[in-house]
């Protein structure tokens, strides 16, 4: 590869590494609203899974994944995984 499109491949890099601590950072500031939501869920008794919602999530990420150009298929995917995790860390913290 000649020193042009390392630098070009090296900038793309670069790029998506950005994009990735965004990405990041999103997901601890998420993770602070489910801590948050927990507590409510457990003041009121309620379970952390909550299908309806579950389906709404789904349902309306895959929408806007549609209008930025993004697979709605791999977001519902990568969503549905977040939102397990983020069901197993409620009921950890519900108990």
């Amino acid at each position: 590869m000649t020193d042009e499109r390392s630098d070009i491949l090296a900038e793309l890099r670069r790029a998506i590494d950005g994009v990735d601590d965004e990405l990041v950072s999103l997901f601890a500031k998420r993770f602070e609203l489910v801590g948050h939501v927990a507590e409510f869920k457990k003041s009121r008794g309620l379970p952390a899974a909550i299908p309806s919602r579950v389906a709404q999530v789904v349902g309306r990420v895959r929408l806007e994944a549609e209008e930025r150009g993004f697979p709605p298929d791999t977001a519902e995917k990568l969503w549905r995984l977040l939102i397990a995790d983020m069901i197993a860390y409620e009921e950890n913290h519900l108990q």
